[in-house]
């Protein structure tokens, strides 16, 4: 990746009397209206000047015409970058649009119609899945090599990780689940302390940059592993304390008050005020989005907990890491992360929507699919639902014998029969064999 570089300084423009071509701006309509999809989608100046080639006027006047609207609307952060230049931010029409949805659908509940939350029921098995899912995307994108099936398999059998990815991926579960323990709590160095070293336990190497902050004699850099550029220097350890005092004091901040932020805009802050400062060896991208999610439930927007974030951001690792560079190119304009993240969210809101309305679809099929089946017992029924729930989850007969109170002659006999026909398959794990959904049920899918 290319770090990009930072745009003309505009007020230099300004003294080079570039203010004068800026009229043609607003005068040309076709120009008023490319000017407008600017702001709209908050173009950085490596897409402005690619967009207005060809134009009436050099890039560097549109340019300037974008950060003087940009400059009148900005809002000061109590959050610095380099050299106390503080954080800013816009909030263009399309991400207070987003807001609205956000406080409307992962507050109180999802839009209401066909699309209700699942019942109280299903509420934690939604919720399990979905941490599972962040737990393994998130240590993906830091690089843990493990594949999903196996990494929700050792989640879900409760085995030890048998790999540093698999511990990676184990670490952010146990991470998350922390975060929903502690959702109100107040945010101190101590408790991003604690957050790194269940993130980043037994995976680092030496061992002990675990639960600790870095020191002076520990210079970090963001490097891209393809091409060796680095990307972000962090500021010195020696500025680490008064910067997480920021942080923190920022995080605990009252949810109103005459400078009133949104929570969804102060949980991107956080997540890119701690990516900035890096005040660990390693695991800081790991502990950004984890800070994210504390924020975002401590705001009371509990259907977070559905969302994983994570897997979003792993299709595109690259627009994830240009929202930082933007911001830290042009004058710390953290605008360029927010809308980044509005659209994973977007995304993710959909991803929700589009996942309860097809997981309560395939229930409904699974309960016709058995009703209609004589053979099954009462047992039977209850695991082809929670198949059709969850296609990818393995069950056990010594689990089944638990739950349900039966010997384990009885409850392999239950497995078997459902083997038998194709609601399950099994599925050699180690010396034993586990069950998950067959044929009958990966038809629902479909």
């Amino acid at each position: 990746m290319r770090k990009p570089k930072p745009p003309p300084n505009w007020n230099e423009l300004l003294e080079q009397k570039c203010a004068e071509d800026i009229g043609k701006v607003q005068r040309d309509p076709e120009l008023a209206e490319l000017l407008r999809r600017c702001e709209s989608s908050y173009w950085p100046w490596q897409k402005l000047r690619f967009r207005v080639q060809g134009k009436p006027v050099k890039p560097e006047v549109f340019w300037l015409s974008a950060k003087i609207s940009r400059s009148s609307r900005f809002k000061k952060l109590p959050l610095f970058g380099y050299d106390r230049a503080p954080l800013r931010f816009n909030v263009p029409d399309v991400l207070q649009h987003e807001l609205m949805l956000i406080d409307q659908q992962l507050a109180g509940g999802l839009v209401s119609g066909d699309d209700s939350p699942p019942a109280e029921s299903q509420r934690e098995k939604f919720i399990i899945n979905a941490i599972q899912e962040e737990a393994i995307a998130s240590s993906m994108l830091e690089g843990a090599i493990t594949t999903r099936q196996e990494a929700k398999q050792m989640l879900r059998a409760g085995r030890r990780p048998r790999s540093r990815g698999e511990q990676m991926v184990l670490n952010n579960y146990q991470a998350i689940q922390f975060i929903r323990e502690h959702r109100n709590s107040p945010l101190s160095p101590e408790f991003l302390i604690e957050l790194q070293r269940i993130l980043t336990d037994k995976t680092l190497d030496p061992p002990d940059q675990v639960g600790r902050f870095r020191t002076q004699d520990e210079p970090i850099k963001v490097i891209d592993d393809r091409d060796g550029e680095i990307l972000h220097v962090p500021p010195p350890a020696s500025e680490l304390a008064d910067r997480l005092k920021a942080l923190c004091d920022f995080g605990n901040r009252p949810p109103h008050g005459k400078d009133f932020i949104h929570p969804v805009i102060a949980a991107c802050v956080l997540h890119f005020q701690l990516a900035f400062d890096h005040p660990f060896c390693d695991g800081n991208g790991r502990t950004a989005r984890a800070l994210f999610y504390w924020m975002m439930l401590h705001s009371g927007y509990w259907l977070f907990e559905y969302l994983p974030i994570s897997r979003l951001i792993n299709l595109s690792p690259g627009k994830y890491a240009r929202a930082f560079l933007y911001t830290e190119t042009d004058e710390f304009d953290v605008t360029y992360f927010l809308m980044y993240k509005a659209r994973i969210i977007e995304k993710a809101r959909q991803d929700l929507r589009t996942y309860i309305a097809a997981k309560q679809e395939h229930v409904v099929d699974a309960r016709r699919l058995f009703t209609s089946d004589s053979r099954l017992n009462h047992r039977q029924r209850d695991i082809i639902l929670h198949a059709a729930r969850n296609p990818d989850r393995y069950f056990t007969i010594a689990e089944h014998q638990r739950q349900n109170g039966i010997t384990y002659a009885t409850s392999r006999t239950d497995f078997l029969n459902l083997v038998k026909w194709k609601y399950l398959k099994n599925v050699p794990v180690g010396k034993r064999f586990e069950f998950i959904a067959g044929p009958k049920i990966s038809e629902l899918e479909r």
